[in-house]
């Protein structure tokens, strides 16, 4: 058995003083205050002074880091991303694949399965327990290649599919069921169909890259998509002119032609509480004025923080890959042909960010890092700090800083 302190202990959005955290066999035993429980005996304890203990952190979207993307086909790239991640306070994370041609999309599949399945197999065998000090794979997010021509963003257009039932069941069989999130468009015709489909089996349907009216978001609701990819990017804008080339005529009888009347995917997305909302706060996806205005929008319980890393973070300005293709680095940018592709935004940094843009106390920030990324893919144990749940956490400095990082109670290498 081991025993942790510090100054707080974060319960998203709570904290609480001077806790005891038991850990014995890789899960949180008990949660109590320290001035009130005694030390079991032989029980060691880790005494974090004044920092904070927060729940590991949740990145449902990230597409590589440290220079390997995650639909490499080398056995050094997870490792090396794991790695990286760990050293943010990643303890989990989803995989994200990037539109690609078929074949590449389904070795890519197949390979990410089997290294969330070894990483299974090795807890179980361990009696709960991984020492690999690595952030660890939960399941497979599919961006693409169900997404918007119009909204693409990066994503190569000669390989973006219409949605199908067979589509997506050739994709669930190479992954063998570990498909936990998938970016869909609403719009596209037999979305819906595809999107019911994929809710029922469990997958979180994360509506994004889309041109989509309000009529065809709500359809998508409606058919169980309950989440939103990076939220603004990819996304038809509020102020899209849907009138075309009737807009002058519009102009001509005294009235306008903004979107205010026609709100498309973000109004639903902002106003829906069937659906939590994912964004990229490094203040170059979006202006920190409008994190803090989705933050406003979704609250507390439904923001959600992801990164979309690439393979150039922690990296320096050059050339690296994103699924098939190459994206620039430079100042802090990931493009390809003047389009953002991706980021180098580190989890750590977006909860400082969030904190920051918003105006929300650190434990609020932390949870759209930690609780609400977990509510949003429905993962058991993750997330949050209590009694039973996986102990990974991560310490803090005061002011949001990761000092270190522990999954299954076993400190990772910083």
């Amino acid at each position: 058995m081991l025993a942790f302190t510090a100054a707080r202990l974060l319960t998203p959005p709570a904290a609480d003083d001077h806790p005891l955290l038991l850990v014995d066999q890789g899960l949180i035993l008990e949660i109590s205050p320290r001035s009130s429980r005694q030390l079991p005996a032989n029980t060691a304890l880790l005494d974090f002074g004044d920092s904070i203990i927060a729940p590991g952190y949740v990145d449902l979207h990230i597409h590589g880091s440290a220079g390997y993307d995650v639909m490499d086909d080398t056995a050094d790239a997870l490792p090396a991303i794991e790695n990286f991640l760990a050293r943010h306070g990643v303890t989990t994370y989803f995989p994200t694949t990037v539109t690609a041609p078929m074949d590449t999309t389904l070795r890519a599949l197949e390979r990410l399965a089997n290294a969330i399945e070894k990483r299974e197999r090795t807890k179980r065998e361990r009696n709960n327990k991984d020492d690999s000090g690595r952030a660890l794979p939960l399941g497979i997010h599919l961006e693409g290649p169900f997404i918007s021509h119009a909204r693409r963003g990066a994503h190569p257009p000669e390989n973006l599919l219409a949605p199908t039932l067979a589509w997506f069941d050739q994709f669930w069989q190479a992954a063998r069921g570990r498909i936990s999130i998938m970016t869909i468009a609403p719009e596209l015709q037999r979305a819906p169909e595809v999107i019911a489909e994929a809710a029922q089996r469990g997958v979180c349907v994360s509506l994004g890259h889309s041109d989509a009216d309000l009529a065809a978001t709500r359809r998508g609701i409606a058919a169980g998509a309950r989440h939103a990819t990076h939220t603004f990017n990819a996304m038809r804008p509020l102020g899209h002119n849907s009138m075309g080339q009737n807009s002058m005529v519009q102009k001509s009888m005294g009235h306008d032609s903004m979107g205010h009347r026609d709100p498309g995917i973000l109004a639903a997305v902002l106003t829906d509480t069937r659906l939590s909302a994912d964004l990229i706060a490094d203040g170059i996806h979006l202006d920190p004025s409008i994190v803090k205005l989705v933050a406003n929008a979704k609250g507390p319980e439904q923001t959600v923080l992801i990164t979309d890393a690439i393979s150039a973070t922690g990296m320096p300005d050059g050339p690296y890959r994103l699924g098939s293709f190459q994206v620039e680095l430079h100042d802090g940018k990931c493009t390809t042909n003047g389009t953002l592709a991706g980021s180098i935004l580190t989890l750590d940094r977006a909860v400082r960010n969030l904190a920051d843009f918003a105006e929300w106390s650190l434990p609020q920030a932390v949870a759209a890092a930690t609780r609400n990324p977990a509510r949003a893919a429905r993962i058991a144990n993750k997330g949050s700090l209590v009694a039973g749940a996986d102990a990974d956490f991560v310490v803090l400095s005061p002011k949001g800083e990761v000092l270190r990082t522990f999954i299954g109670g076993i400190e990772c290498a910083h």
